[in-house]
C-alpha cells in the first residue's frame, strides 16, 4: 500500500494505536501522511513522541492516551506540553506504561480489562476517575482494571517485512508494535526494506501476517526519530522541530516544509 492508500481507510474519531516508543521507531511516514490529510477528531492510544506533538498541533487529537510523552533526548515533547497548558487538549488519559500494555493486551486477548496492582496508591487513579478497582476471587486483595484499549487501526514501523505483513526489528528493543497491532480491528505496518533478514535471530521476527492488513515499503519510514540500526535519531532535525514550539511562525514554516 501506499501511506495515503493507509489513510483513506481512516475516518474521523477513531482511535488510532501508534507504535514505537518516545522518539524511537516511530511511523513517521504514515503520521505524515495523516497529518496532510483531513482526518480528526481521534483517539491516540501511544508511548509519545513527535508524533504527539505534531498531530496535537494540527488539532487532530481529540483524546490522548499515553504511558508518557517525550523526544528522549528532550524530556517532554514540547509541543505536547504547549497543549496541556494551553488547554487544548480535550481530553487526556495518564497512565503507568505497564497498564497501557495491559490495556493493549486485554484488547488482544479479547477480555474487558486486566488486573494490577500499578496505580494503587498513587495519583493515577485520582486523574484517571474512570479507572475502577476490583476484589480478587481467590482472595481479598484489591487491584486496579485496566480497561481494554481496543483500536480502530494500529500504524507501526518495522525494519525489515514481506509483503503478507510478516515484520521484523534489527534494533535493541521491540517495545510493544506487536500488542499495538493484535489489538486494532486494522493494522498497518511500514517498513525500511522489503523482505526478511534470514541471518537475524527468529525472535526478532515480531509480527506475523495474522496481525497486518497492509504493509508500506517506506525507507527512511521512521526518520527523524531512531530506527537502529538503520539510522541514529537525527538530533539536529529534532532539536530545529522543538524549537517550533516557542514561535508559531517558524511552526508554520515546518509544517509547510515537513508536508510538502
Amino acid at each position: 500500500m501506499t501511506p495515503s492508500e493507509v489513510v483513506h481507510t481512516l475516518e474521523d474519531g477513531m482511535t488510532l494505536g501508534i507504535g514505537g516508543w518516545g522518539s524511537r521507531r516511530k511511523p513517521m511516514t504514515l503520521v505524515r501522511a495523516l497529518a496532510a490529510s483531513p482526518v480528526r477528531d481521534l483517539t491516540v492510544v501511544t508511548y509519545g513522541g513527535p508524533e504527539v506533538g505534531m498531530l496535537c498541533a494540527l488539532g487532530k487529537v481529540r483524546k490522548l492516551v499515553y504511558g508518557f510523552v517525550s523526544l528522549d533526548s528532550i524530556p517532554l515533547e514540547p509541543h505536547f506540553r504547549r497543549a496541556r497548558q494551553a488547554g487544548t487538549l480535550p481530553e487526556v488519559v495518564e497512565l503507568d506504561e505497564g497498564m497501557l500494555q495491559l490495556g493493549l493486551r486485554a484488547a488482544a486477548w479479547g477480555v474487558p480489562f486486566l488486573p494490577t496492582r500499578a496505580g494503587l496508591g498513587s495519583d493515577v487513579l485520582r486523574v484517571n476517575p474512570d479507572l475502577r478497582t476490583v476484589v480478587s476471587p481467590y482472595g481479598e486483595e484489591e487491584l486496579v482494571a485496566v480497561p481494554a484499549l481496543e483500536l480502530d487501526a494500529a500504524f507501526v514501523h518495522m525494519n525489515r517485512a514481506d509483503e503478507r505483513g510478516n515484520g521484523q526489528y534489527l534494533g535493541p528493543d521491540p517495545y510493544f508494535d506487536d500488542w499495538f497491532c493484535m489489538a486494532a480491528e486494522r493494522a498497518f505496518v511500514s517498513c525500511e526494506k522489503l523482505g526478511l533478514d534470514a541471518n537475524a535471530c527468529l525472535h526478532s521476527r515480531l509480527l506475523n501476517r495474522t496481525m497486518v492488513d497492509g504493509v508500506v515499503h517506506a525507507p527512511g519510514g521512521a526518520w527523524f526519530t531512531e530506527c537502529p540500526p538503520d539510522y541514529p535519531r537525527d538530533e539536529a532535525f529534532q532539536t530545529t522541530y522543538a524549537a517550533t514550539a516557542r514561535d508559531p511562525a517558524a511552526w508554520q514554516a515546518f509544517v509547510e516544509a515537513w508536508l510538502s
